[in-house]
């Protein structure tokens, strides 16, 4: 049935061709049909013809050799097509290579399956478009042609011919095209008058799988008499390019204990041949493992997708039992449907057991120890778990919680990230004479939960006992610091305040005496038995040691111990006001012309380095002035400043002028100043006051001062 089938679509295919041709052809070297088609029963027999291939190179075929571009078939010298073994796939298409002394040709064969029979004969039909030859009568005649891809030199070597069927003479045949007159430029050519078309290097079909082209004929003048036809070329995919893979490189991740069949990746490589052939078919195997325990085989790859699945069981993939979490897979991926005849590329797929918390962290001892000292912060133990999962997860890392045993918040666990210890420490210092013994209970956790099936147990807790011993702790002030108010200049050895200092170690029958630590201006002194603070000199609240009123000093409770123990205290003495300071006047010195229009002289200031209320408003006053007329008034201006303004022009001499400025304490006090006053001589603009006449010395000053030394 089927060789019936395959000569019914030969003698159909021969008569179109004879049809159409009859009247125009002659011999054309090559096949005499392009492609052939064969309808595929559920199997070839077995080295059975199947189709006979019709070449002819008009020169009596001399040396005739055909190629077959499937492995499953050959082509016998007289053209049968045999099929060597049992083929069922239907959809195939093979190519057939022809050479001879004086041609060469390609073919195509199709195998097509029986509901594929009247399709396939509605494409022989379609000449026209498939296979170039017209259904009418036309001049010139370009049949597709077909040129396998790498050809060997020499070149240029004929791939086809061009005809036309009513002779002119003078005609030329002309091609143009993709190939020809535009870029790639020069690959093919044709014979001006016998119309053989040529190639003139090989072919690559991954750069250019097809090439339109134009045959027109012209007349010696360069005239187009008939044409443009158009002259298609095919090039015919060799399997010259490996798989390739692209996007590497390759990890897969898996879950221990992930179940049978679990997808790890994929693994696709990608082929530059012709994809509608075998050459580009590409079929994928696992070549290596690296380990091969647990097993040999622990992974499956799909050798048409590349997927990579698990094929063990469950409980093989235990991180914790394997070798190593991480498995190598070199893959091949080979083209021609992974024939041995077709070509392969190798990759390696890293695959990573990742681990899953199917292990509870336990301690490595149910009971820890620890000691530490009374007021003593810091780390006191490492607590040290044991946990069989990865070190770099969750699933690893612990988390220790202290359940029992801190109502005071004096301790806090943390865990060490590099050894995963739990780090016990004391943030608030323990008291021996409160306490002198903690019993903690801590639980252990992972960061990430365990699995449904794993459960925290008993060795997940663990109590740590600790034991607080006795130190020699410092006395201590109450309060601290310590406050008193008092004012300055009380007489020497007055009590500013008698201090209290207690040993904290209840336990030990301790006396503590007082010393002075710091007193920065010598002004204290302390009882070393009661702790009362006297003082030794005037407090003086405008002293430098003085800041913001406030007068500071430190004490030392000393206690005795073994070695003894110090406490310091802080004594801060705010010291209130005294009028002890006279008010200053400035300036002291003022110029003035002899001829001067203004004879306002200065405006004094004055001013008192105690607090109010004794200090301003300052009262200014000049003494008494000798003589029958006065020179000079004052005024004031404000709380702190008056005017000295003379009354008539003086001649150039100095003058000292007698102030008084009084505070407003209670009682006051008074300060006498004089004012020093030079009159100077003055022209254009320019003040001399360095020939100034004899000293005016105010009688009224002279008189004051005998006044004081009688008094003396």
């Amino acid at each position: 049935m089927q060789h019936k089938t395959q000569l019914t679509l030969s003698f159909l295919l021969s008569q179109v061709l004879l049809l159409a041709c009859a009247e125009d052809l002659e011999c054309i070297p090559g096949f005499q049909q392009k492609v052939f088609y064969i309808e595929q029963p559920f199997e070839f027999t077995e080295d059975q013809p199947v189709l006979n291939l019709v070449f002819d190179d008009c020169e009596g075929n001399n040396k005739l050799n055909f190629e077959v571009s499937n492995p499953d078939f050959k082509v016998e010298h007289d053209g049968s097509l045999v099929a060597l073994k049992n083929v069922s796939e239907a959809g195939r298409a093979l190519f057939v290579h022809a050479r001879s002394e004086h041609a060469e040709d390609m073919a195509e064969v199709l195998i097509v399956g029986a509901n594929e029979k009247r399709g396939a004969l509605k494409k022989i039909f379609k000449i026209e478009s498939n296979l170039g030859i017209p259904r009418q009568k036309r001049a010139i005649l370009a049949t597709p042609i077909l040129i396998p891809e790498n050809q060997r030199p020499p070149f240029p070597r004929s791939v086809g011919k061009v005809i036309r069927s009513e002779g002119t003479e003078g005609a030329k045949f002309r091609l143009s095209g993709k190939g020809v007159d535009q870029d790639p430029k020069g690959i093919f050519r044709i014979n001006e008058i016998s119309g053989d078309v040529s190639v003139t290097r090989a072919l690559d079909r991954e750069a250019i799988a097809n090439y339109e082209l134009e045959v027109e004929v012209t007349d010696l003048s360069g005239k187009v008499i008939d044409g443009p036809v158009r002259l298609d070329i095919s090039v015919i995919d060799q399997n010259d390019n490996r798989p390739m893979f692209k996007e590497g490189p390759y990890v897969g991740h898996v879950m221990e204990g992930s179940p049978t069949g679990t997808t790890v990746m994929r693994m696709t490589a990608f082929d530059a041949d012709d994809s509608s052939t075998d050459n580009a078919l590409l079929r994928y195997n696992i070549i290596k493992q690296t380990p091969t325990k647990p097993s040999p085989n622990m992974f499956y790859i799909d050798p048409e997708k590349g997927d990579i699945v698990t094929v063990v069981s469950p409980s093989m993939l235990d991180r914790e039992t394997m070798e190593t979490p991480k498995y190598e897979l070199v893959i091949g991926a080979k083209d021609m449907g992974g024939l041995d005849v077709g070509l392969t590329e190798t990759a390696t797929a890293t695959i990573l057991i990742d681990d899953k918390n199917d292990h509870a962290p336990e301690f490595t001892k149910k009971e820890f120890q620890a000691t530490v000292k009374e007021g003593v912060t810091g780390v006191i133990v490492n607590l040290t778990v044991g946990d069989r999962d990865d070190p770099a997860t969750g699933a690893w890392r612990a988390v220790y919680t202290i359940i029992n045993g801190n109502p005071g918040q004096s301790f806090e666990i943390h865990t060490n990230p590099e050894t995963n210890e739990g780090m016990l420490s004391v943030v608030k210092p323990l008291d021996y004479e409160i306490s002198a013994f903690h019993t903690l209970l801590i639980k252990v956790e992972n960061e990430d939960p365990l699995v449904p099936e794993i459960a925290y147990g008993p060795s997940s807790t663990a109590t740590v006992q600790i034991t607080v011993k006795d130190v020699n702790e410092g006395p201590v002030f109450h309060p601290n610091p310590m406050t008193v108010t008092k004012q300055e200049n009380i007489p020497i050895g007055s009590i500013v305040l008698t201090v209290n200092a207690t040993d904290p170690d209840t336990l030990q029958h301790q006396t503590i005496r007082y010393s002075v630590y710091k007193d920065p201006a010598g002004w204290l002194e302390i009882n070393p038995t009661n702790g009362t603070i006297g003082t030794t000199a005037i407090l003086d609240r405008e002293s430098p040691y003085v800041q913001d009123n406030i007068y500071t000093a430190l004490f030392l409770a000393i206690d005795s111990g073994n070695p003894p123990a110090t406490g310091t205290g802080t004594l801060h003495i705010t010291l209130e006001d005294v009028n002890d300071n006279v008010p200053s006047l400035y300036p002291t010195l003022a110029k003035v012309c002899d001829d001067a229009k203004d004879l306002r002289v200065v405006v004094l200031g004055a001013s008192d380095k105690d607090l109010h209320p004794n200090t301003d408003p300052f009262k200014f006053e000049l003494s008494k002035q000798s003589g029958p007329e006065k020179l000079w008034r004052i005024s004031k201006i404000n709380n702190t400043h008056a005017q000295v303004v003379l009354l008539q022009n003086l001649k150039k001499a100095n003058y000292n002028i007698p102030i008084s400025v009084t505070d407003s304490g209670k009682p006051p006090l008074t300060n006498n100043t004089e004012l020093k006053l030079q009159v100077c001589s003055c022209k254009k603009s320019r003040m001399d006051c360095s020939a100034t006449d004899s000293l005016h010395i105010s009688m009224t000053l002279i008189l004051l001062s005998l006044f004081s030394l009688f008094c003396l």
